[in-house]
C-alpha cells in the first residue's frame, strides 16, 4: 500500500429501481473525520455518446473510442468531490491506483491512500478487489462513480458489508444505489462530515443484457441489494404534528427487531443476549421473555439460559454467532463501559460488527446533541475498534448511521 498524506480527522433518490427509504433523523459527531472509499469505473459510460447501449466488452469500447467517445466517470467524481468542499477537513480517503481513483485525488489535491493497483486494462476484477480491501481498510462509505456494472461488481465483491453510494456515470441507471446527480452524491457526503441526519436504506442492484438491448429487447434483471445512505424525514405513521411520538416508534422498534430475529431464525439457533434498558426490555416483553431492566439476560432456542448474567457468565456464554442487544442512556451516550461492566471488553470483542443491534428511537439520539455514542471499557483497543459508523434500529424498516468513538 502506497500513502501520501491523509486528512486529520437533500435528496438522494435511486434512479430506475427504486431504493427503500429508511427515514434518516440519527447525527454524528462533527470532529471525527469520515473514511471514505472512492472507486472509479473508468470505462463506465464510455459508450453512451457512441450510441453502443452500454460500455461491457472490450470490443465495445474500442468501438466507442473509434467513435470519439471519452471517459467519464472520472469528471463525474470530481463533480461530486468538488460538491463537498465544504467538509474535505472532516473528511479522509482511501482509493485505489491510477484512473480508478489515486489519479483523480492526486489532481485534486486531496491527501489518500493508495491501497492497490490495478490491472491493465482494469476490468470487474479490479473493482471487486478494490472494494473488498477498502472494507479491510475500515472504509465507512465506498463513493462509486459507474454504472449498473459497477454496481453490480460492488455486491458481488463486498455484498452489504458497508454502505455504498453511486455517482451516476454509467449508460444502464437501472439500480437504485445512485445518487440522482454527482451533486446530490457529495451533498449526502456533506452531511455525514456535518454529523447531520443521514439514514441507511437497501438499494436495488439491477442490470440489463447490453447485447439484447442492442436488438431492441429492454428489461432489467434483480440481482440483490447494497446498503444506501438516504435523507429524508421521520415516517409518516411515527409523527404527530411533525414530532416523532417515541410510544409509537418504541413500538415500531420492538417489531423490526422480532422481525429481524425471525428472518434469521435466531431464535431457535443463536444465543441472544439483552443487555440493560427499558427499550431492551420492551422487546423482551414482546417475545414473552422476562428481562433484568439493569443486568444482561441471555435466551437461547427462546429458554433462558443466564440470568441478571455477570461478567463471567457472559464470557462462557458469547461467541461469534451471539447477537448482542443493547441501548444507551439518554443524553449520556455511552454505549459500553457505564452501567453494563458485566460485558467486558474480551466478550464484547467476540461480538460481530453485524451482530451488534443497538436500539433507540430518534428523538433519544437527537438528546446526544450530535456527539458520537461513546466507548469507555478501559480497554483502549477494544474501544478503537468499534469507533466508526453503526447502524442504530429506530423503527420498523428505518434505521440511522451514527458515529460511535473512544472515551
Amino acid at each position: 500500500m502506497t500513502r501520501t498524506d491523509r486528512l486529520p480527522g437533500d435528496s438522494r433518490a435511486g434512479q430506475g429501481a427504486v431504493a427503500r427509504a429508511r427515514p434518516p433523523r440519527c447525527v454524528r459527531d462533527r470532529s471525527a473525520a469520515v473514511k471514505l472509499g472512492i472507486l472509479i469505473n473508468p470505462i463506465a459510460g464510455l459508450g453512451g455518446p457512441a450510441a453502443l447501449k452500454g460500455s461491457d466488452g472490450v470490443d465495445v469500447q474500442v468501438q466507442a473510442r473509434a467513435r470519439g467517445a471519452t471517459e467519464r466517470a472520472g469528471q463525474r467524481m470530481g463533480d461530486a468531490l468538488t460538491a463537498c468542499t465544504g467538509v474535505r477537513s472532516r473528511l479522509e480517503f482511501v482509493t485505489w491506483g491510477g484512473r480508478m481513483g489515486g489519479a483523480l485525488l492526486q489532481q485534486l489535491g486531496l491527501p489518500h491512500a493508495v491501497l492497490g493497483q490495478p490491472e491493465v486494462p482494469s476490468g470487474a476484477a479490479d473493482t471487486v478487489e478494490a472494494a473488498r480491501q477498502m472494507v479491510a481498510a475500515r472504509a465507512e462509505l465506498i463513493l462509486f462513480a459507474g454504472g449498473d456494472g459497477t454496481a453490480r461488481d460492488l455486491l458481488d465483491g463486498i455484498a452489504d458489508s458497508i454502505p455504498v453510494l453511486g455517482v451516476p456515470a454509467g449508460v444502464k441507471m437501472h439500480s437504485g444505489v445512485f445518487a440522482v446527480t454527482p451533486a446530490d452524491a457529495g451533498a449526502v457526503v456533506t452531511r455525514l462530515a456535518n454529523g447531520d441526519l443521514v439514514g441507511i436504506g437497501q438499494g436495488e442492484v439491477r442490470d440489463v443484457d447490453e447485447a439484447a438491448l442492442r436488438t431492441g429487447i429492454v428489461g432489467s434483471r434483480y440481482y440483490g441489494e447494497l446498503r444506501v445512505p438516504v435523507l429524508g424525514g421521520f415516517l409518516q405513521h411515527t409523527k404527530a404534528g411533525g414530532r416523532e411520538v417515541e410510544s409509537l416508534a418504541l413500538v415500531e422498534i420492538v417489531e423490526e427487531v422480532v422481525a429481524r430475529l425471525e428472518r434469521a431464525s435466531a431464535q431457535r439457533t443463536t444465543t441472544i443476549v439483552f443487555g440493560p434498558g427499558s427499550s431492551v426490555q420492551a422487546i423482551g416483553v414482546r417475545l414473552g421473555y422476562s428481562l433484568s431492566l439493569l443486568g444482561f439476560d441471555v435466551y437461547r432456542a427462546g429458554t433462558c439460559i443466564a440470568a441478571d448474567a455477570d461478567a463471567k457468565a457472559l464470557s462462557q456464554l458469547i461467541d461469534s454467532d451471539t447477537i448482542l442487544i443493547m441501548s444507551f442512556a439518554r443524553d449520556q451516550g455511552i454505549l459500553f463501559g457505564r452501567g453494563n461492566q458485566q460485558l467486558n471488553p474480551a466478550a464484547l470483542q467476540r461480538v460481530p460488527r453485524t451482530h451488534l443491534w443497538v436500539v433507540a428511537t430518534r428523538s433519544k439520539l437527537a438528546s446526544l446533541e450530535g456527539r458520537p455514542l461513546r466507548m469507555d471499557t478501559g480497554d483502549p483497543e477494544c474501544d478503537a475498534s468499534w469507533a466508526g459508523l453503526i447502524e442504530i434500529i429506530t423503527g420498523f424498516d428505518d434505521a440511522c448511521l451514527h458515529r460511535v468513538e473512544g472515551p
